[in-house]
């Protein structure tokens, strides 16, 4: 093993956040940087690439073109390349498949010599005040590299949440919803399944079941929420996904930004009022003549216990909170459409007591995002997506990926590259 190289910006994971750096930091070589990924090539949410599904938010917020419309990594310029530009044009819409985006990311990746597939980072430790050393091991020689980085950016993204119950982990029928498609021959044989889950994800795969499902197949639906709500996607509202809001809510204090989130839930969950009017449509087009549907959807119940079933492969035991009831559901199949959280990975286990954290535990993260450090050091440790309790609801948000990217190269060049401080909004926060 030798040191391969130092770099002024070195990325751990390339989802859309980290592969949207890469390809804004092409055009400045001045910067070096290197991003690893232990997928063999980008893959974003693959279980979850229905046919006939969009992104939630307009095409605009590719990689690039919120901070930077004439990169040659923007969407219409994929477009450009794939001869798609009339065809898009014709089709007059401004969410794009799902199917469309993980395209582009893969031919954005393509052109990138920044990045790197087949490479895990196995730790990340401090060498100095200067610099950090990280070694990775490609996945199909085992080869180990030893990299040294004054800058280091995470973009590993969330896992998946199963409910903390007995029963429900290490049984094959069930499964979370970022599995969903590697499932399908185990849904389409099965006698009965049932959807756990209140958000957008939950929505998808219960419309995908409901058109396919036979006569005999019985589909439930249970969520712990209060009801089958939409998203809020109000043309105003939809500005707290803007740089005026986030930049608003860091200078709120901790404790008013809890609050806050607390009560912000619809801005960034729920069902996208499309989806719910397709489910509508289903269900009503179903029921023509008084046909049967073998459909049950049920919110305010939520999930107690899992074990063995004796009309189905398991018994769901559930409890209706708003009149405290309880009663048990027989399915063959579970799938948890129950949300993602972030994580701190074992490969940060050396560096782990250099970064500040709040009295919750959480990182502390600085508005460059830049993790505060215990000690001063010239060497800093960026995040993407995890400061959703420092810098609002947007941070998940793919409109607001480009927005981070440009506060991150303006704090490693040390100047601004990218105007920030423009007003976007209508409205006024503060």
């Amino acid at each position: 093993m030798k040191a391969v190289k130092q770099w002024d910006l070195l990325g751990v994971g390339l989802g859309p956040f980290n592969l949207g750096l890469a390809a804004l930091l092409d055009e400045h070589p001045e910067v070096q940087a290197v991003f690893f990924d232990a997928k063999p090539a980008f893959e974003w949410h693959p279980g979850m690439l229905i046919e006939g599904t969009t992104l939630q938010v307009p095409f605009l917020a590719d990689l690039v073109t919120m901070v930077h419309p004439r990169s040659r990594f923007s969407f219409l310029e994929y477009l450009n390349e794939q001869n798609r530009l009339y065809q898009f044009y014709f089709y007059e819409k401004f969410h794009i498949p799902r199917r469309e985006y993980n395209h582009y990311c893969q031919w954005t990746a393509s052109q990138l010599d920044s990045c790197r597939f087949g490479w895990k980072v196995e730790s990340v430790s401090p060498k100095n005040d200067q610099w950090w050393t990280v070694h990775v091991r490609s996945i199909t020689s085992g080869a180990v590299e030893i990299h040294e980085a004054r800058n280091i950016v995470m973009g590993i993204g969330t896992k998946p949440v199963f409910p903390p119950l007995e029963g429900l982990e290490n049984n094959s029928s069930v499964f979370h919803s970022a599995s969903f498609l590697d499932k399908q021959q185990e849904c389409r044989d099965a006698r009965s399944i049932t959807v756990v889950g209140s958000g957008q994800s939950a929505a998808e795969i219960f419309e995908t079941l409901l058109n396919t499902k036979s006569e005999e197949q019985k589909l439930n639906w249970f969520t712990r929420s209060r009801g089958f709500f939409p998203m809020e996607y109000s043309k105003l509202g939809l500005e707290h996904f803007s740089p005026d809001y986030t930049n608003y809510f860091y200078s709120l204090s901790q404790e008013t930004k809890d609050r806050t989130l607390e009560k912000q839930d619809l801005l960034y969950k729920g069902i996208s009022t499309e989806t719910i009017a397709n489910i509508y449509n289903a269900l009503y087009e179903k029921t023509i003549g008084g046909a049967a549907l073998n459909v049950h959807m049920q919110p305010l119940c939520e999930l107690s216990k899992c074990g063995p079933g004796t009309l189905a492969e398991n018994r769901l035991t559930f409890t209706q909170w708003e009149k405290e009831e309880t009663f048990t559901c027989d399915s063959d199949i579970i799938i948890l459409a129950t949300g993602y959280k972030q994580r701190i990975p074992r490969f940060l286990d050396d560096a782990e007591s250099e970064w500040q954290r709040d009295t919750h535990n959480r990182l502390c993260i600085n508005e460059d995002y830049s993790v505060q450090q215990i000690r001063p050091s010239s060497r800093n440790m960026y995040v993407q997506n995890a400061e959703m309790h420092t810098h609002g609801p947007g941070a998940p948000d793919l409109g607001l990926g480009a927005f981070r990217n440009a506060a991150i190269i303006n704090a490693l060049t040390g100047r601004e590259v990218y105007n920030l401080k423009r007003k976007n909004v209508f409205q006024h926060f503060g």
